[in-house]
């Protein structure tokens, strides 16, 4: 179950930056290649834990969670909708703060309406900040989120979005450290 996913995270250089341990995959950072095998093994995992017929669009977040949410888009025949970095002022338009641990900013949605029914697919969920930004917004404009799934989870992300009455489902929980990458967990096996 998602062993080229564990492996290659467990095999995922680590460096410092500053007091924090950084790891480096394809999945959280595009370098080094993208294995389209792992993606797909992914997509096909993500499939068997949500309910893919209720779902109008397949949302992510720009850049790293457009992999694995085309792959399912691909695979479905459903929308793809990427959350991005810029406006395009379109009408509609809305327009979100976000913040992590490591970056601020504002992040702009096109294309969902009230009623619409989504699956949030994201690359890593670390502090949370991003996604719960994101809940906020999708809730105001009457968004219906169906799933919040991130591929790789660390730190307290989970949490914060549970506090936010939304139930992350995290594929592979880690640790890093200076060591390297430690699995604490797999979506499934609780």
């Amino acid at each position: 179950m998602l062993e080229k996913l564990k492996t290659s995270l467990i095999n995922s250089p680590v460096i410092k930056r500053g007091e924090y341990n950084y790891f480096i995959h394809p999945i959280s950072d595009g370098v080094p290649s993208i294995d389209p095998h792992m993606v797909e093994e992914i997509a096909e995992y993500i499939l068997q834990i949500t309910d893919i017929k209720k779902v109008d669009t397949i949302l992510t977040i720009e850049a790293m969670g457009i992999p694995v949410a085309n792959a399912l888009s691909l695979k479905t025949g459903i929308p793809l909708t990427i959350v991005r970095k810029r406006p395009y002022f379109l009408d509609g338009e809305v327009e979100l703060s976000q913040s992590t641990g490591y970056s601020k900013g504002a992040l702009y949605i096109n294309g969902l309406k009230k009623g619409d029914r989504v699956i949030i697919v994201d690359d890593v969920i670390s502090t949370g900040g991003t996604l719960i930004a994101l809940v906020k917004a999708l809730k105001t404009m009457g968004v219906e989120i169906l799933d919040v799934i991130s591929v790789i989870g660390r730190g307290t992300g989970c949490l914060q979005l549970k506090e936010h009455g939304v139930e992350p489902k995290i594929l592979v929980t880690i640790d890093v450290s200076e060591k390297g990458v430690e699995i604490k967990n797999v979506f499934g096996n609780e």
